[in-house]
């Protein structure tokens, strides 16, 4: 996963955070769909992505994340936009998210979700694999 930092053919990264049970499974998930795209994956709690961003930590995981190679950084409901965007079979929801009224709802569901992904994990029984020791 982290081996490709330096490779040209990787566009950027997803970054997640690590220590939420969904989304520690559900970016790993999407990994074949990510690598179409030239984007690898990475938790927000690594290091170099800390360097990298300059960002805190807890500024860091107020959203996901999209790092591309050249340093510009796209956060929360965006990340998600942008994939949409490129993937055929996601082509759809993305025109719905980015009309006015789509964009709202798209939006107020992301940070809905955010706020509250680490209460659904625990609800969910969905435990980080480092958590697990995996």
């Amino acid at each position: 996963m982290f081996e490709t930092l330096g490779s040209p053919k990787v566009r950027g990264w997803v970054l997640y955070d690590g220590s939420c049970g969904i989304c520690s499974r559900w970016v790993p998930f999407w990994a074949p769909t990510l690598r179409h795209l030239g984007l690898d994956f990475a938790p927000l709690q690594s290091a170099w992505v800390l360097e990298r961003t300059g960002l805190s930590l807890s500024v860091l995981l107020e959203d996901l994340r999209l790092l591309y190679a050249d340093g510009r950084l796209t956060s929360g409901a965006d990340v998600y936009r942008f994939v949409m965007q490129r993937r055929w079979w996601a082509y759809p929801l993305y025109l719905l998210s980015v009309m006015p009224a789509g964009r709202q709802v798209f939006d107020r569901a992301y940070r809905a979700f955010a706020r509250h992904r680490l209460q659904v994990s625990a609800v969910c029984r969905l435990v980080p694999p480092a958590a697990n020791g995996g």
